[in-house]
C-alpha cells in the first residue's frame, strides 16, 4: 500500500457512547486489513489508550485520524489504568487498541477491560483481525473444536504443560517469537511425538507470510538451525483417537 493517507467515508450511523470503553480489533500486518466501523470509532472517540503508540500513529496517519493517543503497555499499566477509569468515569470516550490484532488476546489489554467491567463501564467490542484465526482457516486442521495456548511458559511449569498438550485432542493454537521457535518445536516433538501434523505461519498478512506444513518432527528440523524470521504462530493437530487408546493402554501398564 502507498504510504499516501487514505480517504475513506467513514459510517456516521453509530453515536459514540459517553463514558464507554472500545475495544478495537487493528491490523496484524496489513493496513487494509481494518474495518469501516473500527475507524468511526477511532476518529470519533476522546482519546485512544494504546499498546505502542508509535505503531499506532502510522495506522491513524494512514487514514488521516487526528484523535490524541497515550501509551498503555504492561510497563506502566498500574500507573497509567487509574486515570484511564477515571476518564471514563467522567464521560470520555476512550477506545483501546493493542500492538496488533485483538486487545486482551495475550497483551495486558486484559487488565483494563476488567477494571471496566468492575466498575460497571460500558465496554463495546469493535471486531476484526486476529492472528488466531487467521493462522487456524489455512491449517488445514479440524476446526469444530480448538484451543488457544498462547505463549508457553519459558521456565517454570513449560514441562507440565508440555504433558498436559500431549493429551489435548482438539487442535491448538501456539504464538511464539522467532528466537525460541526452534526450541519450542523441538520440546514439542519430544513430547508430542514427531509425527503430529503441525503448520509454522510466518509474518501473517505481511508482505512475507508463509504457511510452512509438516509434521513436529519435520518443522523442528528444519528450524534447528535456521531460526524463522518475523513473528511465528504454531498451529498443531490434536491427539488423534487411535494415540488416546494407545496412551490409556500405556497408562494401564506402567500402573
Amino acid at each position: 500500500m502507498s504510504d499516501e493517507p487514505v480517504s475513506v467515508q467513514l459510517p456516521s450511523d453509530e453515536e459514540i457512547i459517553p463514558g464507554a470503553l472500545y475495544v478495537v480489533a487493528t491490523p496484524i500486518g496489513h493496513l487494509g486489513d481494518i474495518t469501516l466501523r473500527a475507524l468511526h470509532i477511532l476518529d470519533s472517540v476522546d482519546l485512544i489508550a494504546s499498546e505502542d503508540t508509535r505503531r499506532t500513529r502510522i495506522l491513524l496517519d494512514r487514514y488521516g485520524i487526528s484523535t490524541p493517543t497515550v501509551a498503555y503497555h504492561e510497563h506502566n499499566a498500574r500507573k497509567v489504568l487509574p486515570d484511564l477509569l477515571n476518564k471514563l468515569k467522567a464521560g470520555q470516550a476512550l477506545a483501546q487498541v493493542s500492538d496488533a490484532g485483538t486487545p486482551g488476546v495475550s497483551d495486558p489489554g486484559y487488565r483494563l477491560i476488567h477494571e471496566a467491567v468492575e466498575a460497571g463501564i460500558t465496554v463495546v467490542p469493535i471486531a476484526g483481525v486476529s492472528a488466531l484465526l487467521a493462522a487456524l482457516i489455512p491449517s488445514g486442521l479440524p476446526l469444530d473444536k480448538f484451543v488457544f495456548e498462547g505463549f508457553l511458559p519459558r521456565k517454570k511449569g513449560r514441562h507440565t504443560r508440555l504433558v498436559e498438550l500431549s493429551e489435548e485432542t482438539r487442535t491448538f493454537v501456539i504464538f511464539e517469537s522467532p528466537l525460541r521457535t526452534a526450541r519450542t518445536l523441538r520440546d514439542l516433538a519430544d513430547r508430542l511425538g514427531t509425527e503430529r501434523k503441525a503448520v509454522l505461519c510466518r509474518e501473517l498478512t505481511k508482505r512475507f507470510e508463509e504457511f510452512v506444513y509438516g509434521t513436529l518432527g519435520e518443522l523442528s528440523q528444519k528450524y534447528e538451525e535456521h531460526p524463522p524470521k518475523g513473528e511465528v504462530t504454531l498451529v498443531i493437530e490434536g491427539l488423534g483417537k487411535k494415540a488416546r487408546g494407545k496412551s490409556k493402554n500405556e497408562t494401564r501398564k506402567d500402573d
